[in-house]
Formats: structure tokens, C-alpha cells, sequence
């Protein structure tokens, strides 16, 4: 156990299960930075398509207006250089953040892993597979 964890257990009763399910990110300052710049870079690159769908369709509604189409242009414009942003800071810390600090950011970005912290953080480590309530049944 970790010095970290060993402070966070006597704050909450020598709870160690609980301070371990607190700190879903490990208790490894460097995982924790890790996954916050994974995660906000896939953020960033999600709110740009976003974005980017939200212009076409404001040029699409535009019905010719000077003005209402130069703002939808530029909002595709302006999302599609937040994309290339994105990408090229994402290229820039793995490469960077791999050589001097040993980041891996791409272990991040997969689904189970989502998954698996969403889990972590809510307690719940039961998956339905079912894809119905608990208790559902046909018959």
C-alpha cells in the first residue's frame, strides 16, 4: 500500500477498500495525468465533430441568408482547425510525453477502458449483458 493510500485510509476509518475504489486511477500521479490528458484530447476531438455536424446543418437550414451562411462556414471552418489542433497535440504529447515522462496515452483511448473506470467510480462491478432490467424475461 501506497503512502497515499495509507494517509486517504486513516481519514476515513482505515476504510482501505473504500480509498482503493476512490482512486480509480491508480496511485500513480503520472497514470493520473495520463489519463486526463487522454481523455480531454478525445473530448476536444469529439466536441469538434460535433461541431463541425452542427455548422452543415446550420448552412444547410441557412435558405441562402448572406449572413446566416458566412456564420455556419465558419463554424465548420473554425471546428475543422480545432480538429487538426487536436490531432497534432495528441501526436505532440505522445511523442514527447513518451520520450521524457513516459506517457502512453493510446492505452487510454479504448472502450473497455472507459468501461472499466466508469465501473470503478460508481462501485458497480457487474456488467448486464442482457440488454434488458434485471428480473426482464420473455416467458
Amino acid at each position: 500500500m501506497s503512502f497515499i493510500t495509507n494517509v486517504a485510509a486513516e481519514s476515513f476509518g482505515g476504510d482501505t477498500q473504500y480509498v482503493r475504489r476512490a482512486l480509480w486511477w491508480g496511485e500513480n500521479p503520472l497514470e493520473l495525468l495520463n489519463m486526463l490528458l487522454a481523455y480531454s484530447l478525445v473530448i476536444a476531438a469529439l466536441l469538434s465533430v460535433v461541431y463541425i455536424f452542427i455548422g452543415g446543418v446550420s448552412f444547410i437550414l441557412s435558405g441562402g441568408q448572406e449572413d446566416k451562411i458566412k456564420k455556419s462556414v465558419n463554424t465548420i471552418r473554425y471546428s475543422i482547425i480545432g480538429l487538426i489542433i487536436t490531432i497534432l497535440s495528441f501526436t505532440v504529447i505522445s511523442l514527447v510525453g513518451k520520450a521524457m515522462m513516459g506517457l502512453d496515452l493510446i492505452k487510454y483511448i479504448s472502450f473497455e477502458r472507459i468501461w472499466d473506470m466508469i465501473n470503478n467510480i460508481s462501485g458497480d462491478s457487474s456488467i448486464d449483458s442482457g440488454g434488458g432490467m434485471e428480473g426482464d424475461s420473455l416467458e
